[in-house]
């Protein structure tokens, strides 16, 4: 796949990864509501209520958690596409939010070493190439004792999504052990929907 400027130069994973939520932004709400409230009910008001000072949403998307957050919480959003923040920002609008919407690579968060004191990600770690690199970054950006409150599922393991996860360009590692890995602390972790989706709450 050559990208979209025509210069001839290979398509990178993040480049493909814009390209495809770019593509389904104005679609996206519609789809799979109801598949998401078997996999993960209210967590992502239950995560999102949690959150407290300034706070970073990674892979913000269009904004379905924006109504979850208190109003004393100071909210950043990022996320890698142009057409999702759009969506996200009328959102915001249409709920009368205060709000900052940046576009940015999760992989390479634009903040300084702990400007946050709490960062979520709500079912989009598995949509970022490098995810390890993903919650480094997390991590760098909160303050000491700052939370992380996430969640996503696991790498699927079972014919035939298991033939799936053969296709990425990267494996991909558990949520949990992903936070782990990188230095968290975890306060709590339950896993929901059979075992497929990890929710953490865990501290720099």
């Amino acid at each position: 796949m050559r990208n979209e400027l025509g210069n001839g130069a290979p398509e990178t994973p993040t480049e493909r990864t814009r390209r495809r939520w770019n593509r389904m932004a104005q679609g996206y709400d519609r789809r799979g509501d109801r598949a998401e409230r078997w996999l993960i009910g209210d967590t992502r008001a239950w995560l999102c209520g949690q959150a407290t000072g300034r706070t970073l949403e990674v892979a913000v998307g269009t904004g379905r958690n924006l109504d979850f957050y208190r109003d004393e919480v100071a909210l950043t959003g990022l996320d890698l596409s142009t057409e999702m923040l759009t969506v996200a920002r009328r959102r915001a609008t249409a709920l009368d939010l205060r709000v900052d919407l940046k576009e940015g690579d999760s992989q390479a968060l634009p903040f300084n070493d702990g400007d946050f004191d709490t960062v979520v990600c709500t079912l989009a770690l598995c949509t970022i190439p490098n995810q390890r690199a993903a919650v480094n970054e997390m991590h760098r950006v909160l303050r000491p004792e700052g939370r992380l409150l996430l969640v996503d599922h696991v790498e699927y393991t079972r014919v035939p999504l298991r033939w799936v996860e053969r296709l990425r360009a990267a494996p991909r590692t558990r949520p949990l052990d992903l936070v782990r890995e990188n230095g968290f602390t975890v306060d709590h972790h339950d896993r929901l929907a059979l075992g497929l989706v990890d929710r953490v709450v865990a501290r720099r």
